[in-house]
C-alpha cells in the first residue's frame, strides 16, 4: 500500500522562495582585509601613538578595531592592564585604509568613557585572527 505525500501550496512557495535566495552575506562575500602592519611610538610617558595600515573595502571600522588590538597588545608589553582611547583619524587613499590612533595607557582603569581592559582586547583579536604589536 502506498502512501501519498501531499505537500500544501504554501510549502511549495516558501521552497520556491529560498530556493532563489542567496544565502552569503556581505560579511561573508566580502575580501578579507589585508593587515599592513603597524608603527608605534611613544609620544609622552603614558600617552602613545599607533600608526596602522590596511587593504580592503569599506574598513573605517575595522582600521579602527586594528588600533585598538595594538593598543592592547602595547600596554601589555609595557606591563599595564588599561588603555584609554583618545582618538583615531582614519583616511583612504589609492585603497590602502590607514588609522592614526593616540591611547594612554596605564596600570589601573583610568578615568574616562572609552577604555579598555588590554587582556579582554588582545584575546578578542587573537581569537579574530587581527595582528597586534
Amino acid at each position: 500500500m502506498r502512501t501519498a505525500l501531499v505537500i500544501s501550496p504554501m510549502v511549495l512557495a516558501l521552497a520556491a522562495g529560498l530556493a532563489g535566495c542567496d544565502t552569503q552575506t556581505d560579511e561573508v562575500s566580502r575580501d578579507a582585509p589585508i593587515y599592513r602592519g603597524i608603527d608605534t611610538r611613544l609620544l609622552d610617558g603614558d600617552l602613545v601613538n599607533f600608526h596602522v595600515a590596511m587593504v580592503g573595502e569599506d574598513l573605517a571600522d575595522d582600521v579602527d578595531q586594528y588600533a585598538e588590538c595594538a593598543a592592547a597588545q602595547y600596554t601589555l608589553i609595557r606591563g599595564y592592564g588599561f588603555a584609554r582611547h583618545v582618538r583615531t583619524n582614519v583616511v583612504e587613499e589609492g585603497g590602502i585604509w590607514r588609522g592614526d590612533a593616540v591611547y594612554t595607557i596605564s596600570p589601573a582603569l583610568p578615568r574616562g568613557l572609552k577604555t579598555i581592559d588590554a587582556e579582554v582586547v588582545a584575546a578578542h583579536c587573537a581569537e579574530n585572527g587581527i595582528p597586534m604589536v
